[in-house]
């Protein structure tokens, strides 16, 4: 062997080392191939047209570790375009990614298209759902759950158990036909029913080990009405909250919003038989009620009785459990550090957006805005239309920044802010039902809440200390809450009502938060295989 070839041997060698070295210290890669389809469903004893995901209703769950990439290729067998958006999952400086048609071209019928999300310093409970077309009426949602990486502290012992619960109003009409009504500028009927993992009443259950203690994951993916979750004498501990350790307080019932996940421990500590689940709805007439089965494996009989009883139209009830929801300010987060240590109450906040949501009539029909703008969708993905820098298909400033007091109208909203600003939002509820709001790739500080009008007076009783840091947050009746929000996540990024009839009828809007930089240490260039429609159609996104 010549002293050359040596040396060239010796030089790959060394190369290859050095990217094996590389690709040792990547995050790991987690692959998922979806197949989406309609299939029957039973779940209030009629059969209806359900939304699957490789056959199964709800859909998979997606168990991730901090940092995880999932590779998710999902193929539409639907006979109409189809997305997929991942509630709570920040898709870090890759707003592309959402899954939300402000931001995604949809999967046509027919064709896939594959995700490439990261579960960036995030731990937690989420769930994925369909975004578009009033799918999320007839399934294709399920649980994510992202646990901290093995060296990393967690404030409770592993349990015996994690379960997702997902929980949820439903009606007996398929969506198509619920789709129809809303299109022909009507209100949305009383649901039919709630269900628990897709089951009614009597057709969940979970087995508990007695003296052990189980994880739930719950969350509420219905359409509109926040639930009571409650273990026939059982207590809750909640644990987490859509990302962030709580101070571990213990609660006989939940309220969870729609669009909320919470994280609750729950001992087996009763005697052994079985006891009554029960999630029932808050603020209705009438009440609606579904039950499953809590089952000891040492059970010496079956549940027997009325389920236990929950707070019903209370609002103070809620109120001062929502206030008592508090960051564990010494637990770790994603990272080793307390969750504490970012001072978020020390920061001033450089601009107020006072954002109320309205119902009324434009041209006839049923309508719902924010600050009088009732969001329609443009011709074209408006992240797409700002990356190709396409004219024409929205503008930034297209919605005020407070209330106008005007009556509705219709216009494709978004809201400018800049990258690396501290803001403060305020959510003004002027009507009687309750809201539930979503900001998307953010989570935010909850610093507020309380009945009546906001005023800058009202700061005075902000909480400054141990906010929960969460991405789904309830407005009561004729009250406002406030968050606040530090924008390190540059994009086009959705911020929804969850009530999901008033969200298709136009109350979203966009915030565009904005950098002149093109560095993709600020924002990932747009991926090579995103696909392109609208006006955005026939243009390249970059070489392979």
């Amino acid at each position: 062997m010549s002293l050359n070839f040596a040396g060239a041997a010796v030089s790959a060698l060394l190369c290859l080392t050095a990217l094996f070295s590389i690709v040792a210290a990547e995050d790991p890669y987690k692959f998922f191939e979806w197949n989406v389809t309609y299939g029957d469903i039973y779940p209030l004893g009629v059969r209806q047209k359900g939304i699957l995901i490789n056959g199964q209703f709800p859909g998979p769950d997606i168990h991730s570790v901090t940092n995880d990439n999932l590779i998710i290729n999902v193929f539409n067998s639907l006979d109409e375009p189809f997305l997929i958006s991942w509630n709570g999952i920040q898709q870090r400086r890759n707003s592309f990614e959402d899954g939300v048609y402000g931001t995604t071209c949809p999967i046509p019928p027919g064709r896939n298209f594959t995700y490439i999300l990261q579960v960036k310093d995030q731990i937690g409970s989420f769930y994925y759902f369909p975004s578009l077309a009033f799918h999320k009426a007839a399934g294709g949602f399920g649980g994510i759950r992202i646990l901290s990486r093995p060296r990393i502290p967690v404030p409770f012992p592993d349990p015996a158990g994690d379960y997702t619960v997902l929980i949820g109003d439903w009606y007996k009409s398929n969506h198509t036909s619920l789709r129809a009504h809303l299109d022909a500028g009507k209100k949305l009927p009383f649901p039919d029913g709630i269900l628990i993992n897709g089951r009614g009443p009597g057709g969940f259950s979970l087995n508990f080990e007695q003296g052990k203690t189980y994880r739930l994951r719950i969350s509420n993916v219905g359409l509109q009405h926040s639930l009571n979750f409650r273990i026939q004498n059982h207590n809750l501990k909640l644990v987490e909250v859509e990302g962030t350790h709580t101070l571990q307080t213990t609660y006989s019932s939940l309220d969870v919003h729609v669009g909320q996940s919470y994280s609750v421990l729950v001992t087996a500590d009763q005697p052994g038989q079985d006891y009554y689940i029960v999630a029932s709805s808050r603020f209705t007439t009438p009440i609606l009620t579904t039950t499953g089965t809590l089952h000891y494996t040492n059970s010496a009989g079956r549940v027997s009785g009325p389920p236990p009883g929950g707070p019903t139209i209370q609002v103070d009830w809620s109120l001062n459990q929502a206030r008592s929801i508090r960051t564990n300010l010494t637990a770790s987060g994603p990272r080793p550090n307390p969750q504490g240590s970012y001072h978020y109450g020390l920061i001033n906040t450089t601009k107020t957006y006072v954002l109320e949501n309205s119902a009324g009539q434009v041209n006839g029909k049923q309508r719902y805005g924010v600050n009088s703008v009732s969001f329609v969708p443009a011709d074209t993905p408006l992240k797409l239309a700002d990356y190709f820098k396409i004219g024409g298909v929205f503008r930034v400033g297209s919605i005020s920044d407070r209330p106008t007091g005007g009556g509705l109208y219709l216009d494709t909203s978004v809201l400018g802010a800049d990258y690396r600003t501290f803001v403060e939002f305020v959510f003004q509820n002027n009507e009687d039902i309750i809201q539930s709001w979503h900001l998307d790739g953010y989570s935010f500080f909850v610093v507020g809440l309380d009945g009546g009008q906001w005023t800058p007076n009202s700061r005075k009783e902000y909480n400054l200390r141990d906010a929960v840091s969460r991405c789904t947050i309830q407005v009561y009746p004729k009250s406002w809450t406030a968050i606040y929000v530090a924008l390190d996540n540059v994009g086009m990024w959705n911020l929804r009502t969850e009530f999901w009839a008033r969200q298709y009828l136009g109350q979203q809007l966009y915030l565009r938060v904005y950098t002149p930089s093109t560095s993709i240490r600020d924002e990932y260039p747009i991926p090579k295989n995103a696909r392109l429609c609208g006006r955005a159609a026939g243009r390249r996104t970059r070489p392979l």
